[in-house]
Order: structure tokens, then C-alpha cells, then sequence
């Protein structure tokens, strides 16, 4: 389990991997505010600003590639 802290308004959540590895897109549950992150070894490496287009864009890849499987 991993924690993340928004940047945008300090709001902590948890997020269960099933790898220790993940780059995608983030959305705070309060603030709404949108990120890309980057977690690696079940660590949070990055946190960037995403527009909601790119986040939309995102997560339809995610959802894609999940069907695939």
C-alpha cells in the first residue's frame, strides 16, 4: 500500500498495487485536482500537474490495455 499526498490541497490516500511499478494517471478525491505519477519499488517518484483531457486520454490507454488481457 502506498500513500499519496496531493500536492494541490495535502490530502493523503492509499492506493493497493498488484506491481511495484506504475506510471498513469491520478485523481485526488477531494481537491478533484488531476496528476501524473510515477511510482517505482512502491514508492512515489513523481507527481505532475495533468489536464483533464490528457487524463481522460490516460485512462481510456489503461482501460484499453486491461481488456486485452
Amino acid at each position: 500500500m502506498i500513500t499519496i499526498k496531493c500536492p494541490k490541497c495535502g490530502t493523503e490516500s492509499s492506493m493497493s498495487l498488484t506491481q511495484p511499478v506504475f506510471e498513469g494517471p491520478y485523481r485526488c478525491w477531494k481537491c478533484k485536482e488531476t496528476f501524473l505519477i510515477k511510482i517505482a519499488n512502491n514508492r512515489l517518484e513523481s507527481c505532475e500537474p495533468l489536464s483533464q483531457e490528457e487524463f481522460e486520454k490516460r485512462r481510456q490507454q489503461i482501460e484499453a490495455e486491461r481488456g486485452k488481457e
